[in-house]
């Protein structure tokens, strides 16, 4: 029994997991490396394996970065099983034709780039007729149901509580006269949460496979979030300016309309229109109301009692581009939710560039912002940044509330882990930048004792040689030379890609990529 890292390892992008046990090959997740142009080039190399002799693929859920590759892999040859909760089936069959789309739209840019400058044409990393045909290999499994992938192994669903059918995965192996289990988080949910069930508890597994996005950070509470949100809107609308957030279609933007549903039923924020800009948005909450065995009890008592916090009189769908468009000849005093959430395509992007130049409107950001992305310059602080080609100073107010992560955060990850009551003999930590995944580590080992590890990218763990690599990790502290070597080739990757960026925005002035140079240069001599 192995297990490869193919994605997620040491990113919060591009979860896939090759687990080979009991004859079979299965997929934990497919997804989509998202982020600075190093990780996407990911999407197009070749394969750590054949995708023809793969046999299923288990999805924790619908995100992109867990599911977005799917259909690329279908087109190059995989014709097993792609299994999954019913909500996340109807959720996939909306986002991955939209990717689909997307793919497409790209390819076409990037054409009219390459037939100006000479350049060969690229194809699409795969179409919405790809998506469409990768529909059919999907295959529903209830929550608490044993389905069996052979007489070897089995598969249980538990709730994860981060979207819409999202799920933990369970795998019960039978395997050289053992029998053994594994456990894969997928992504977390932050427990009481609105709309939601809290993520379950796994009592027993022997191997972990968990998500580490916020393992540094602890969220805000509900009651200080919607706070900060009365109060941002409070302000932006008073200075007659826009609050503009960009919202991952699927979840984020259902828990904001029904956060905002609640302020305005209080009178607690001016009835302002709200725009929910994202034809996928739009579709996904129309899955919402389809599967109301994923939500909690006080979201069902609501709907009970004729409340819809999804569909309400200030909320406006704009499914055209006409419709978008409009939106900004508005005077100010609007919200403004769309897509994508790390602000990296989509019409997010117009959004920001009418904006981000007025310093009376407001820029919401409510999720993880990815390093590479558009969203995460902002949020870093950019006085500058270029949209389609302009550049745009940013004079709005910036802000960020992190409580409407649908991530749980550190202490809520280690409280999960500790609710088992037989220990596992190796945690693995997977899905977060690899800084945050070493601290992460190390709380975990201090906190509950619990052997972890941080895989590498396409790393491949044997099982079988579990006990002598965790003693070797004790032994050695060698572990640590390879971070720190990793971390080094990771910064020369981002130094790179910063200087890349210079050269083709500053081409006119390269003194600024001079004193990048310089103070590169001496960094090194102070520190040889």
């Amino acid at each position: 029994m192995k297990l490869t890292f193919c994605g997620g390892a040491r990113t919060v992008t591009g979860s896939s997991f090759l687990l080979e046990a009991a004859g079979l090959k299965i997929l934990l997740d497919c997804g989509m490396f998202q982020g600075g142009r190093r990780l996407r080039e990911r999407n197009y190399q070749p394969y750590p394996y054949n995708p023809a002799e793969i046999d299923y693929i288990i999805l924790s859920h619908a995100h992109i970065d867990h599911s977005g590759l799917i259909p690329r892999l279908v087109k190059d040859g995989f014709r097993g099983q792609i299994l999954a909760t019913p909500a996340t089936v109807d959720l996939a069959s909306i986002m991955l034709p939209d990717s689909g789309y997307i793919q497409e739209m790209e390819a076409e840019w990037q054409n009219r780039k390459n037939l100006r400058a000479g350049k060969p044409l690229v194809e699409p990393l795969y179409t919405i007729e790809d998506a469409e045909a990768a529909l059919r290999y999907f295959r529903e499994v209830d929550y608490y149901t044993t389905f069996y992938l052979s007489d070897r192994i089995k598969l249980f669903f538990y709730d994860a509580g981060h979207i819409l059918g999202s799920a933990i995965t369970e795998l019960t192996i039978w395997e050289e006269g053992k029998v053994e289990k594994i456990v894969f988080t997928g992504d977390l949910g932050k427990s009481e949460r609105p709309i939601y069930r809290d993520p379950d508890i796994v009592e027993e597994a022997d191997y972990v496979i968990i998500e580490g996005t916020y393992g540094t950070r602890d969220h805000e509470i509900e009651t200080e979030r919607a706070e900060r949100l009365q109060q941002v809107i409070q302000q932006t609308v008073l200075q007659q300016g826009n609050v503009v957030v960009p919202s991952f279609a699927v979840g984020r933007t259902q828990e904001l309309l029904y956060c905002l549903s609640r302020l305005m039923g209080k009178g607690q924020i001016p009835n302002l229109p709200i725009y929910i800009d994202s034809p996928l948005a739009i579709s996904a909450t129309e899955v919402f109301s389809r599967h109301p065995e994923c939500y909690d009890v006080q979201m069902r008592q609501m709907l009970h009692a004729g409340q819809d916090p999804f569909n309400f009189p200030e909320v406006i769908f704009t499914r055209s581009v006409e419709e978008s468009k409009l939106i900004n000849e508005s005077p100010g005093g609007a919200l403004i939710i769309s897509a994508s959430g790390m602000a990296d395509a989509g019409r997010i992007k117009h959004h920001l560039k009418h904006n981000l130049w007025r310093p009376e409107s407001t820029v919401l950001f409510v999720g993880y912002q990815a390093e590479g992305t558009l969203g995460r310059q902002i949020r870093d602080g950019a006085k500058r940044v270029k949209i389609f080609g302009e550049e745009i100073k940013i004079n709005a107010q910036i802000m960020a509330l992190d409580g409407f992560s649908a991530h749980a955060d550190r202490n809520e990850l280690v409280a999960w882990l500790g609710k088992f009551h037989k220990k596992p003999k190796q945690v693995f930590l997977v899905h977060g930048e690899e800084d945050v995944l070493i601290q992460f580590s190390a709380k975990i080992e201090k906190e509950l004792g619990l052997a972890t590890y941080v895989p590498g990218y396409l790393e491949t763990w044997e099982f079988s040689q579990a006990k002598a690599r965790a003693e070797q990790k004790m032994l050695l502290p060698g572990t640590k030379a390879q971070q720190l070597w990793q971390q080094w080739q990771d910064f020369q990757q981002q130094y790179s890609e910063k200087l890349a960026g210079l050269l083709v925005e500053d081409a006119e002035d390269l003194a600024a990529v001079e004193k990048e140079l310089t103070a590169m240069t001496t960094l090194l001599k102070d520190n040889a």
